[in-house]
Parts: structure tokens; C-alpha cells; sequence
């Protein structure tokens, strides 16, 4: 929105043209984004306290989180409206690409808000029946699935994997179901895996801030015909702009884990973890980096794996297990590790992905 004031200023006063920079405006994205998100903080954390909307922490977890219940949550909708009116006020209005990734944090985000209410209501851990978020997640990855095949480029359809540089498959047959379909898979997998990961003080949000920045970079890269031919990777008009999205998820992020950190005085719930999920899958599909997320967002792949073997071999042995805990965390937590040891050490494992990832760009 501030784009088209200022074009008009451009236009009739011959002021700076700064504010037309996609990069001055995605710094500003995340300043904002920050800021929005901290300055009120102490403020709605005081409210999701006196509305009693406190944490209701599993029984059979670790016992050291016992402590934690009655801790604020629902955070994630800090996280939620400062993403919303931070791109709103930086983005490009016809930037299509920034309003899909806006309608998926607002869509998951509200999915996860019914899940949290139903536990904050019901007073325990169970909130929305699995096969309905199950359902929730498919009907949201359908709808963006579809806007982005029918508002599509040349690119769409085209599954790019990493270290190679021509497409290995092509899912627009059949009139594009196989590709919304594998939108909608790849949605609901990115959603649940920062769902699973989110049990530790920071640790959600930490990995979520690591993820956006290489995103961040790559959306910049192939919304540039010069880049992007020199790194031979398909180059997507409008890209560029939605780094702006994107590092306004990245600010929010940063002014969230001010009260995120250990010990949390506010948790961000399914609202924030379902939202983040939700997003970063968005940006994977509309930067052609679907099999370039779970590199990236590596240690997400690793905690929700480890749920999936801990349930096989418990079933397959008749009840033994495999790790102390699932998801992967909690195993690290009964150990003996402190839960900021846990974290930090996560957090580097999330640093080292990234970096493989982007060595990814240039390796082809």
C-alpha cells in the first residue's frame, strides 16, 4: 500500500524512489514485522492470561513440563497479525504471490486457533479430532493448490529437484490434479512436521527464522532474469516480491521470540505452529523449491520422522520403543539435556541444512 502512495509521489514531486526497492521495502517488511509484533506483546500476553487462554501440557510428556502449564497461548496470532499488516503495508498490491502466502498463514493460523480453543475449553491436551484437522489441512492445501495452478507460469507444474538444473517431472496432466494433489500432500506434511517440532521454548520459532532466510534469498535470485540465468534456475517474474512477505514472517518471528525464549511467557499454540507450516510450504511451491524444503527445513524432517519410526516399531515389536520419546526433542530432553541445550543445538543442526541448501543453488 505504501508502494502506490509513494509511486504517486514519484510520479508528481520527483521524491527518492527508494520505497520502490524490493529490497528497502522487504527491510522494512521485517522491521515492521518486528516491531508490531514486540511492542504489543506484554500487553496481549497480559490478556491471553486474563482470559485464562493457558497451555494445557500432555500428561504423559516429560515431567519437567509440567511447569509450563497454564502458560499463555494462541500466540501465534502475535505472530499472525503482524505478518498480515506488515505485508499489507510493503507488498506490491498486484503481487498475487504475496496475497497467496498471506491467505495460507491466515487460513492454517485459523485452523490451529480451533484447535487450540477446544483444548483451552475442554481443559486438556486433545483439541480438534485428528481426522478433522486432517480434513482442514487437505480442503486449504486443494484451494491453494488450485490458485496457484490456475494463476500459474510456464514453471508451475515442474517438480525441480536439487543439484540438477532441468526439471525431472511434469505434473500438469489430467488437467493439473496430479500437481494440486501434490500440493496438497506437500502442505500437510510442511504443516504437521512444525507442529510436531513445536514442545521445546523456541524451538519452532527459532527453526522457522532459519528456513525463511535462504528462502528469503532465493526469492530475490529467481525474480531476477540476471541471476537466475546465471545460477540456471527458472526465473519467475513477481518472485522477488514475495521475499517481502517473507521477511515480514521473518520480523514477527524475531519480535515473537523475544517472549518465546526460555522460560516462555507465551507459547504460540497450533495457531503459530500450523501457520508457520502452512508458509513455508506456500513458499517452497511458488519458488519451485518443493524438494528443496525438506533439505532446508531439515530438522523438521527429522523430528517428524521420528514419530513415524517410534510408532512403527512400537507396533512392530508389540510395545517396545524406539527412542525415550517422540517427537526427537524429548528423547535429547530425557537424556539429560537441558531444554536450552536441546534447543541451541537444534538450532545449529537448522543453520547447517540451510547452508547445504543454498550450496544447493550453486551445485547444479
Amino acid at each position: 500500500m505504501i508502494l502506490s502512495l509513494f509511486d504517486y509521489f514519484v510520479e508528481h514531486y520527483n521524491l527518492p524512489n527508494i520505497f520502490t526497492y524490493i529490497s528497502f521495502r522487504s527491510a522494512m517488511a521485517a522491521v515492521c514485522g518486528f516491531l508490531i509484533a514486540l511492542l504489543p506483546g506484554r500487553w496481549v500476553i497480559d490478556k491471553l492470561r486474563i482470559m485464562k487462554f493457558g497451555q494445557e501440557v500432555r500428561s504423559d510428556g516429560p515431567k519437567t513440563h509440567l511447569k509450563k502449564s497454564g502458560t499463555p497461548t494462541m500466540g501465534g496470532l502475535l505472530i499472525i497479525l503482524s505478518v498480515l499488516v506488515s505485508s499489507a503495508l510493503w507488498l506490491d498490491v498486484h503481487s498475487l504471490y504475496n496475497w497467496i502466502l498471506l491467505l495460507a498463514i491466515a487460513g492454517y493460523g485459523l485452523l490451529g486457533f480451533l484447535d487450540d480453543y477446544l483444548k483451552i475449553v475442554r481443559k486438556n491436551s486433545d483439541g480438534l479430532l485428528a481426522r478433522f484437522k486432517l480434513i482442514g489441512q487437505f480442503l486449504l492445501g486443494i484451494s491453494i493448490g488450485c490458485l496457484v495452478y490456475y494463476n500459474g507460469n510456464e514453471y508451475t507444474t515442474y517438480i525441480y529437484f536439487p543439484f540438477y538444473k532441468e526439471p525431472i517431472l511434469d505434473l500438469g496432466f489430467w488437467n493439473g490434479i496430479p500437481y494440486i494433489a501434490f500440493v496438497t500432500l506437500l502442505l500437510t506434511a510442511s504443516s504437521n512436521a512444525v507442529n510436531l517440532t513445536d514442545g521445546l521454548d523456541g524451538l519452532a520459532t527459532g527453526l522457522t527464522l532459519i528456513t525463511l532466510v535462504p528462502f528469503a534469498v532465493i526469492a530475490y535470485v529467481i525474480g531476477r532474469a540476471d541471476f537466475a540465468s546465471y545460477l540456471f534456475l527458472p526465473h519467475i517474474a513477481g518472485a522477488s516480491e514475495l521475499s517481502i512477505g517473507i521477511l515480514a514472517l521473518l520480523g514477527a518471528s524475531l519480535g515473537f521470540l523475544w517472549f518465546n525464549s526460555h522460560p516462555a511467557r507465551v507459547m504460540m499454540g497450533d495457531t503459530g505452529s500450523l501457520a508457520y507450516g502452512g508458509a513455508l510450504g506456500t513458499i517452497a511451491i511458488l519458488l519451485k523449491k518443493e524438494i528443496l524444503l525438506p533439505i532446508i527445513g531439515g530438522v523438521f524432517v527429522l523430528e517428524t520422522l521420528s514419530v513415524i519410526l517410534q510408532v512403527l516399531y512400537f507396533k512392530c515389536t508389540g510395545g517396545k520403543r524406539l527412542f525415550r520419546m517422540a517427537p526427537l526433542h524429548h528423547h535429547f530432553e530425557l537424556k539429560g539435556w537441558h531444554e536450552n541445550q536441546v534447543v541451541n543445538r537444534f538450532w545449529i543442526l537448522g543453520v547447517i541444512f540451510a547452508l547445504i541448501g543454498l550450496l544447493a543453488l550453486k551445485v547444479r
